[in-house]
């Protein structure tokens, strides 16, 4: 028979592990102020699945209000899913320009910057700025939106051979592939998160 203590060290030890990998459910202030900002400028997103994943627990009392990274994910993707194309559109032009004005003048948010950053976005040569200037402007023009790529880690020329081989898809292309590239940005940015802990 364990004594009280074991089971209080015990309790606090597991809930700590669990944290480590796990992402804690409580209160929805702390967990927007979290995880909100996985989606640029959309903190409504994590708003939404919070509510979606505490409706879930209440609907399971005795249930730990923990879930694992790639459910809080599909929650948020959901999320977007559900929201329309409005919502979704707007998410998709809260994103800004890959080595574009945001990024010369210090505007990006930390995760955007980390990315570019990483992508050595804010070392383009005079001809890949001018390059990346004339592809945002054109894929603009041609679709109402910023070219939406997960840029984590990858390299200029990539990034380049991409903007050049996407302009020909059609708008609803480009449109899923944005999407699609968003929710890779927050799986990338809630990895980052989690490793830091």
């Amino acid at each position: 028979m364990q004594k009280p203590w074991e089971l209080v060290w015990l309790t606090i030890m597991n809930k700590w592990l669990t944290s480590m990998t796990n992402i804690w459910i409580e209160d929805q202030d702390r967990f927007v102020e979290t995880y909100g900002a996985l989606y640029e400028h959309s903190e409504w997103i994590a708003a939404r699945a919070w509510e979606k994943l505490d409706s879930d627990f209440s609907a399971n009392p005795g249930k730990a209000c923990v879930v694992e990274p790639d459910i809080l994910l599909d929650t948020m993707a959901a999320v977007v899913r559900e929201a329309g194309e409005e919502p979704q559109l707007a998410l998709i032009r809260a994103h800004p320009d890959l080595a574009g004005r945001a990024a010369v003048t210090g505007e990006l948010t930390s995760h955007s910057t980390d990315e570019q950053s990483s992508a050595r976005l804010d070392q383009c040569s005079e001809v890949e700025y001018e390059n990346f200037q004339r592809f945002n402007r054109d894929y603009k023009d041609k679709f109402g939106f910023p070219f939406i790529m997960a840029v984590r880690n990858r390299t200029r020329c990539e990034i380049l051979e991409a903007f050049a081989s996407r302009i020909d898809n059609s708008r609803e292309q480009e449109f899923n592939l944005a999407l699609d590239n968003i929710h890779q940005i927050a799986r990338l940015r809630l990895e980052a998160s989690l490793a830091c802990t």
